[in-house]
């Protein structure tokens, strides 16, 4: 079992930046894709930036290329979102997820895949 916990959140205006942390109970050897997704009111969660642990291949949804950046941290088992340029539409409860499968990148942003879940940390991104 993987425990995952993130932190990070606040509230922010348009513009502004923050940065989330996901901390893996472990990781190495055990996850392929760790990442994050976000949930607003009255709509899907969706995939926003994905790594695959062992290549550091990063990964995008359009909406975020260019503002987001996904890294890792091998020695703390902790994945960051770097949040730069901060929209309202990026306002949202935001999700650490983890799977041990490997995927086709069609599927990278389908939260069937993942196993393992956070618990959710809020952004608020006031205009």
């Amino acid at each position: 079992q993987v425990l995952l916990v993130e932190s990070g959140g606040g509230s922010v205006q348009a513009g502004g930046s923050l940065r989330l942390s996901c901390a893996a109970s472990q990781y190495t050897g055990i996850i392929n894709y760790m990442g994050w997704f976000r949930e607003a009111p009255g709509k899907k969660r969706e995939g926003v930036a994905m790594v695959h642990i062992g290549y550091r291949a990063t990964y995008y949804a359009d909406s975020v290329k260019g503002r987001f950046t996904i890294s890792q941290d091998n020695a703390k088992n902790t994945v960051y979102l770097q949040m730069n340029s901060l929209k309202p539409e990026d306002t949202a409860m935001y999700y650490c997820a983890a799977t041990a499968r490997a995927l086709w990148v069609s599927d990278l942003f389908r939260r069937e895949e993942y196993t393992y879940w956070g618990q959710g940390t809020q952004v608020t991104v006031s205009s």
